[in-house]
């Protein structure tokens, strides 16, 4: 009776550029902005480079062959084919006798369809393709915190830049002889976050009304005595991995109902982070925090065509994405030791701008770990 052959390893393919790939990225550890050739079969991997990145990739990929794409160019060529990226995958996989392939649901359609003509059975992975990213590492877990850092140090920056502003007799914030703007405060913000090594990107310094949007990045002058929601989440340069931090400050006086508001979404947060352990609900906490809003006189719902109140998820995962797995929301799933994730509930209300604040925090088996130091403060 013959044995059988033993089944061939999975193939896995990704041909992107790292730099904007969070897979290819986490496969390899190498960070490129051109595409290259990522394959892993069984625990065997490997990847096909440009020659400028070869010395690097050597050097930075963790992998366990690197290949120079000339020399798989020419062997191609050699062959009487083509140098384009669908020969070149062919070839490689030709070697490694390899005729079925999975790939990330980002994956080029026509790169997938010519592979798909020189034979090859190619088959997109449902996300998330590598499913251990949602656990993070040590090493990661300080990746992740050295971003946040970052964000720290370009808030801090921020709110000195109001401190140093003046209340004109107008109302507005002025500092070397004019009106301050959010344009402004976002520039500070993230001139300070590049002198750290990482990259912003969309900063939010949105005040008053505009906050109501959670999104809207803010523009023009900025008033005294009025509510700035300050978002920062820039991603590290020499890692890619993201930071996430969210202060509401006032320069000048809050008024009362404000400094309500403030302190209601403040107790969100530590609800949130009391709740979060191996194994909570996302939704659950999410839901809770709903509850405590709405008993207090803060409900939410559409008014005059504007979604009002807290409309938004309490919190997402972050790594080198800044929204991953797992959610903290309506649709939030379990919560596991190792995910780093945001707790960041808010408040918006037309007539009183926004308020969110906004930790990063690391789960544990029986509780969480906050890795956000910069300290609440409303007034400055």
């Amino acid at each position: 009776m013959r044995k059988k052959k033993p089944a061939r390893p999975e193939t896995r393919l990704i041909y992107a550029a790292s730099e904007t790939d969070c897979d290819l990225l986490y496969a390899t550890g190498l960070m490129a902005p051109d595409p290259f050739l990522f394959v892993k079969q069984g625990k065997r991997t490997e990847i096909a480079v440009k020659d400028l990145e070869l010395g690097r990739a050597q050097r930075q990929a963790h992998v366990s062959r690197v290949l120079a794409l000339s020399r798989l160019e020419r062997a191609v060529e050699r062959a009487g084919g083509q140098a384009e990226p669908a020969q070149l995958i062919w070839h490689v996989l030709g070697r490694l006798r390899a005729r079925r392939v999975k790939v990330p649901p980002s994956f080029p359609l026509a790169l997938a369809d010519e592979l798909r003509s020189l034979g090859i059975q190619v088959a997109a992975v449902p996300a998330p393709f590598w499913p251990e990213r949602e656990l993070k590492t040590p090493s990661e877990v300080r990746a992740i915190t050295a971003a946040l850092r970052a964000a720290e140090a370009g808030l801090q920056a921020g709110i000195e830049a109001l401190r140093a502003c003046r209340i004109a007799p107008d109302g507005y914030l002025r500092r070397e002889g004019r009106r301050f703007t959010a344009e402004d405060l976002r520039s500070v913000v993230n001139a300070r976050v590049m002198a750290e090594g990482a990259i912003p990107a969309h900063t939010i310094c949105a005040p008053g009304d505009q906050a109501v949007d959670p999104h809207e990045a803010g523009h023009g002058p900025i008033r005294a005595h009025t509510p700035i929601v300050i978002d920062v989440f820039p991603r590290s340069e020499s890692t890619g991995y993201f930071g996430d931090l969210t202060r509401t400050v006032v320069r000048g006086r809050a008024s009362e109902r404000l400094k309500e508001v403030y302190a209601l979404v403040g107790e969100g947060v530590r609800l949130g982070q009391s709740r979060i352990r191996d194994g909570a609900s996302g939704q659950i906490i999410h839901t809770e925090i709903q509850e405590l809003f709405t008993r207090r006189g803060y409900p939410t719902g559409r008014r005059g065509g504007r979604m009002q109140g807290f409309f938004h998820g309490t919190g997402h995962g972050v790594g080198l994405e800044i929204h991953e797995a797992p959610s903290i929301g309506k649709r939030g799933g379990t919560l596991r030791a190792g995910h780093v994730v945001t707790v960041e509930p808010g408040l918006y209300y037309l007539g009183l701008g926004g308020v969110r604040i906004e930790d990063l925090v690391l789960v544990r088996q029986r509780d969480c770990r906050n890795l956000t130091q910069i300290p609440k403060s409303l007034e400055i």
